[in-house]
C-alpha cells in the first residue's frame, strides 16, 4: 500500500536514531534524502541498504509529482533531511501536501528536532513558544524584528555562525539588550553548550570566540503589560 513516512535521524548523536525510525527506513521502496553523501554514511552506520533518491530544495519542485505518481502505483516512500524531522526549516513540506491532496497515506515518525531541547534547556517558559525558523537574510529583516519585538511567547530561531553577531546585536537594538537569550550550539554533540544572559553578555561571550556548529537561538518574551 502506497505510503509517505517522514522519518527524523539524529541532529549530531548517532544513539538518537529510533528502533521504529531504522526499522522504517529498511521497509520503504525508496528513501528520498536531502543530501545522498550524508545520509549514506548513516544508512551504512546502521545497516540499511534502500536505495537512495536525492530530494532538495534546488529540485523538490520538479519532482513532487513524478514521486507521487510512483507512490499512486503502489511504491511506499521515506523522506528524510540530513539531520532532525524533515520540513522543519528543510525541505519535505511540497510534497507532504501533495500526497495528503492525492489521497496517499503520510505518517510522521517522532524523532529529533532541534528546537525543542534548545527551548526546554533555555529555561524560559515552553508553555506557549513561537518558533521562526530561520530569519530574512535581507529584505524582510527589520520588519521581522518589528513585529516580533512586543512578542510575548518565547520566540525560537534558527541561526547559522556567521550571522548570530548580527541577529543578536539586533536583538538589543529591537528588543532591548537586556533581553533574555539562549544560544544552544551542536547539540546532542560532543562540544555542546547552552550560553545563557542578556542579548548584550551572549554577544559578548561570542564576540571573543570562532563560532562552529549548528545554533539555536532561544529570546524569552516582551514583559506583558
Amino acid at each position: 500500500m502506497s505510503k509517505l513516512y517522514l522519518v527524523p535521524t539524529p541532529i549530531g548523536n548517532l544513539q538518537d536514531m529510533t528502533f521504529r525510525a531504522v526499522s522504517v527506513l529498511k521497509d520503504v521502496d525508496v528513501i528520498l534524502a536531502e543530501d545522498t553523501r550524508t545520509s549514506g554514511k548513516l544508512l551504512k552506520h546502521f545497516e540499511i541498504d534502500t536505495p537512495l533518491l536525492s530530494h532538495h530544495m534546488h529540485n523538490e519542485h520538479r519532482k513532487v509529482d513524478q514521486l507521487v505518481q510512483r507512490m499512486q502505483q503502489g511504491e511506499t516512500m521515506a523522506l528524510i533531511s540530513d539531520a532532525g524531522t524533515p520540513a522543519i526549516s528543510d525541505p519535505g513540506f511540497l510534497l507532504t501536501r501533495a500526497c495528503i491532496e492525492a489521497g496517499i497515506s503520510v505518517e510522521c515518525l517522532p524523532g529529533a528536532t532541534a528546537f525543542v531541547p534548545a527551548l526546554v534547556n533555555s529555561g524560559f517558559p515552553n508553555d506557549r513558544f513561537v518558533f521562526e525558523g530561520f530569519l530574512p537574510v535581507k529584505k524582510g529583516r527589520q520588519t521581522k524584528f518589528e513585529a516580533l519585538a512586543q512578542e510575548t511567547r518565547t520566540i525560537v530561531f534558527y541561526e547559522s555562525p556567521h550571522r548570530l553577531l548580527k541577529t543578536l546585536a539586533q536583538i538589543g537594538e529591537y528588543f532591548g539588550h537586556d533581553r533574555m537569550v539562549s544560544v544552544s550550539r551542536e547539540l546532542t554533540k560532543i562540544h555542546e553548550e547552552t550560553i545563557r544572559g542578556t542579548a548584550q553578555e551572549v554577544w559578548e561571550y561570542f564576540e571573543k570566540k570562532p563560532i562552529k556548529g549548528e545554533l539555536v537561538l532561544v529570546v524569552k518574551g516582551a514583559d506583558s503589560h
